[in-house]
């Protein structure tokens, strides 16, 4: 069997890949740039393509579609940045991966600890010697009730360990999930809105949940409260979250993702002039602590990736189930 990879990363990735397609006796076709319209043609002879987290608009997706590709595997759970649509009218089929919740969940918490000490003004004030105490002092975690939106994988992860800090806890997700509800009550939004002091985002980015934190459901919450999102930038309006930091009204954030973040993250951009008025704006509150989309980034999460892609893309070919189908 064989896969083109694109995105192929040296200094991470490759030492996984060339273990599992020697295990699972794949050739590899490798490119280290992201997938475009210039280089598509790289992937001819190649029914099964893995990409990361690169945009596959319809006129890529049609180009692959010509070049005779069947399903693109992206490395990474979500999937927002591949044209659904054009995927099924080109009859591509698309898959994601899945990889160690626990990865997401670690970071998760780290950030709601960070931002509840006020983490990044103590290290910015350490850095010029300014040992001071004043408008540092943070709050215990156990005296949080904390929202979880969304109970897959990582949203139960987090949950568990929430527990063991004694929070009180609730939870929304379309689908209740009897393991979450030793450790946490189910509640419609209105409720996390209104009753939690800490909300923490870990669902897909859909069409129905976009901007599912927005001006409305701020004004809702508690004042001071506390917004943590590892999952996708676009779950969240920027505008509406600055304008609710700049009032008092949102008391601290740890954002892992930002919404446009495509052709962001992942590159060395420290020398360039970037068209992201909002992410400057973001980092430049003493409350806010951005990090670029690092919450996955562990050595299990990359060899589950990698592992992942390939084995959806030969359960693909050989006609059986795929766990990580998507269309």
């Amino acid at each position: 069997m064989k896969i083109f990879v694109f995105d192929y990363r040296e200094f991470d990735e490759a030492e996984y890949f060339q273990k599992f397609a020697e295990e699972y006796h794949v050739e590899l076709g490798i490119c280290t740039a992201p997938p475009t319209l210039e280089n598509a043609h790289l992937a001819a002879g190649y029914e099964y393509v893995s990409i990361i987290t690169s945009k596959i608009d319809a006129k890529l997706m049609e180009r692959f579609h010509e070049l005779g590709v069947k399903m693109i595997s992206t490395r990474t759970i979500g999937y927002d940045h591949i044209d659904l649509d054009a995927a099924r009218k080109y009859g591509i089929h698309v898959s994601n991966v899945s990889y160690s919740p626990e990865c997401v969940a670690d970071y998760t918490v780290m950030l709601m600890l960070m931002s509840i000490r006020k983490m990044k003004r103590i290290m910015q004030r350490a850095e010029v010697n300014d040992f001071s105490l004043p408008g540092i002092q943070g709050r215990e975690l156990p005296n949080f009730t904390v929202g979880v939106l969304g109970t897959g994988r990582i949203g139960r992860s987090v949950i568990r360990d929430l527990s063991g800090f004694g929070c009180r806890v609730y939870a929304y997700d379309k689908y209740e999930n009897e393991e979450v509800k030793e450790h946490a009550q189910y509640a419609d939004l209105d409720t996390i809105f209104r009753e939690c002091d800490l909300i923490t985002l870990h669902m897909p980015l859909t069409e129905d949940n976009f901007h599912l934190i927005d001006k409305t459901a701020i004004e809702k919450m508690k004042d001071g409260v506390v917004i943590v999102n590892t999952a996708r930038g676009g779950l969240i309006d920027t505008k509406a979250l600055i304008e609710g930091i700049e009032s008092g009204k949102v008391g601290a954030a740890g954002l892992d993702v930002i919404e446009d973040e495509f052709g962001l993250y992942y590159n060395d951009l420290k020398s360039d002039i970037l068209s992201k008025r909002d992410l400057y704006i973001l980092r430049g509150f003493p409350n806010v602590i951005v990090t670029p989309h690092m919450a996955f980034y562990t050595d299990q999460a990359v060899s589950d990736m990698v592992k992942h892609s390939i084995e959806s893309c030969l359960l693909r070919a050989e006609g059986k189930e795929d766990p990580w189908a998507v269309l």
